[in-house]
């Protein structure tokens, strides 16, 4: 039904900036709130920011003001912006959305921010 699939994750030196995406499918894209999430090596899961239908955002205080999402409702896609990565930004990246009351996730994308 619902698909997302992220990609551009890497491995990056730290201070450097990388691009998320996900494109997604299976969905009206443009009524949903999409959000990123993280889950770093022997940590859970946090949500690091989300953008909703309308544009507005929010961003988990780890990355406020290095990240930035984005989304493009023509191409159904979500953008995760990450700027001056830090080696605790390492973690597995997931494009996530909620369709009629269920939670969704992609396969994860993995960033590895080396010192």
């Amino acid at each position: 039904q619902v698909h997302l699939v992220e990609s551009g994750g890497g491995l990056v030196q730290a201070g450097g900036s990388l691009r998320l995406s996900c494109a997604a499918s299976g969905i009206n894209f443009r009524l949903y709130t999409m959000s990123w999430h993280r889950q770093a090596p022997g940590q859970q899961r946090e949500l690091v920011a989300s953008i909703k239908s309308g544009g507005s955002t929010n961003y988990s205080d780890a990355v406020k003001g290095r990240f930035t999402i984005s989304r493009d409702n023509v191409q159904n896609r979500v953008y995760l912006e990450m700027n001056s990565l830090k080696p605790e930004d390492t973690a597995r990246y997931y494009c996530t959305t909620n369709h009629r009351g269920s939670d969704y996730w992609g396969r994860g994308t993995q960033v590895t921010v080396s010192s």
